[in-house]
């Protein structure tokens, strides 16, 4: 007899519970999106959408109507009632036995939440550290998908050196972004960000904070830069979901300008709020 044991329980395999059997805790087999609301008003509702799509398609799971999760955020959003709320969801490719290669008659499998999410105006106000770890990811960051453990590895050491965020260095010894962010270099007039290649997610809070230093006639350039760059720039920001802009004040122990957020920070800060109206 095929059996189970969750925690110290056996149970008949045929009785287990289809969530048991989700390839998205197999595999990591599915993707994801976060998104937030500002006052009652989902932020970037569509674009967020597009690159989910895009995401599916990405790993082939294919027959998911995305008009029908539009409908399901908008009602679990509306039953949660919250005003400043962090929406998140993801679809499995489904439940089955494990076997690497899949049916291609499986059912996704999706889950959403809505909780709360507050503004971190220290953060803001005060800036961040941030720390560089190796770029361990798979070569499809493009893709938003549930594979996660280099992200979470990451962080987790950058929280051991007390700072709030982890920079990916890839092997070239090039900064490709956050662990869970879009990162920006400021020098002069000039906003430096990495382009969007396949190890970069293509960030809707990046689309909105370039958007932001055009729209303060900030000159944007779509190019690499090393770490010792990066600790050479007048000011250096984050860009992420649920806190939007977060300047940078200090960088693997060193502090950049005068250790505060920089005048262009704020002024991006600013020009951020602007679309969320």
């Amino acid at each position: 007899m095929k059996v189970a044991m969750i925690q110290d329980k056996i149970i008949a395999f045929d009785e287990l519970e289809p969530v048991y059997l989700d390839r998205g805790f197999y595999f990591g087999d599915g993707v994801y999106e976060v998104m937030r609301s500002y006052d009652g008003k989902i932020f970037a509702l569509e674009e967020h959408l597009q690159r989910f799509a895009n995401s599916l398609a990405g790993i082939k799971i294919a027959g998911v109507d995305i008009d029908r999760i539009h409908a399901r955020i908008q009602k679990a959003f509306e039953a949660a009632g919250i005003s400043n709320a962090r929406i998140y969801f993801h679809i499995t490719r489904g439940s089955s036995a494990r076997e690497h290669d899949w049916d291609t008659n499986l059912k996704p499998n999706f889950f959403l939440t809505v909780t709360n999410v507050t503004d971190d105006t220290e953060a803001k106000s005060k800036g961040i550290a941030v720390s560089t770890h190796p770029d361990w990811r798979w070569k499809r960051c493009d893709i938003k998908s549930l594979n996660l453990l280099p992200n979470v590895l990451a962080r987790h050491d950058a929280v051991q050196k007390g700072c709030e965020e982890a920079i990916f260095v890839d092997e070239a010894g090039l900064v490709t972004e956050g662990a869970s962010s879009a990162f920006f270099a400021i020098n002069g007039h000039t906003v430096q960000t990495a382009p969007l290649t396949a190890n970069i997610l293509p960030s809707i809070t990046r689309k909105f904070a370039i958007k932001a230093a055009q729209n303060i006639e900030l000159k944007v350039i779509e190019k690499s830069l090393t770490p010792q760059q990066a600790r050479d720039s007048d000011e250096l920001l984050i860009a992420v979901t649920t806190k939007d802009i977060v300047p940078v004040v200090k960088f693997d122990g060193k502090v950049i300008g005068d250790g505060k957020p920089g005048k262009y920070t704020k002024l991006l800060i600013e020009e951020f709020r602007s679309f969320t109206v």
